[in-house]
């Protein structure tokens, strides 16, 4: 089922350590490390995002009420994408609904753990959807990291 919705804005890429995030983890010293935001940011702006949205609602399996709840909250502005170059990838974090949803009234429509689920869970494939068309189709650069030569073979 294809969702018939336009794409929202891409997020603004500001720094924040992405070890703050429950979902990410990058190795490295913070301030040592070159997330490459301001390069996400052109990519997203210069298509990877609406590219992203396109594939991503011909599968998504969110009801229309759902993603305009999430367009509500401002989910989909509070993304965020940085390179990790330890892992050679880009590493993002989805937002998503808390699990106190119900104590905070987060939301006047919001009143099912089944559209939080739905919601939580298309925003996180979302995301990844996102990360590997950044990969594929607009990054050149390389890792800059390079292993110890006396690692085991696997």
């Amino acid at each position: 089922m294809t969702l018939e919705v336009e794409p929202p804005n891409p997020p603004e890429l500001t720094y924040v350590d992405p070890n703050e995030y429950e979902d990410a983890t990058v190795v490295g010293e913070p301030d040592d490390i070159d997330y490459r935001r301001e390069e996400l940011q052109t990519f997203l702006e210069e298509g990877a995002w609406e590219e992203a949205f396109d594939a991503w609602r011909e599968d998504a399996d969110l009801e229309p009420r759902a993603f305009e709840i999430a367009t509500d909250l401002g989910l989909f502005s509070q993304f965020d994408f940085f390179w990790d170059d330890f892992a050679d990838r880009v590493g993002y974090h989805a937002p998503g609904i808390p699990e106190d949803w119900q104590e905070q009234e987060y939301h006047p429509e919001l009143d099912s753990w089944g559209t939080v689920s739905s919601i939580n869970a298309e925003l996180t494939e979302f995301g990844q959807l996102v990360c590997e068309i950044l990969k594929d189709d607009y990054i050149d650069w390389e890792a800059e990291y390079e292993p110890p030569e006396d690692l085991p073979d696997f």
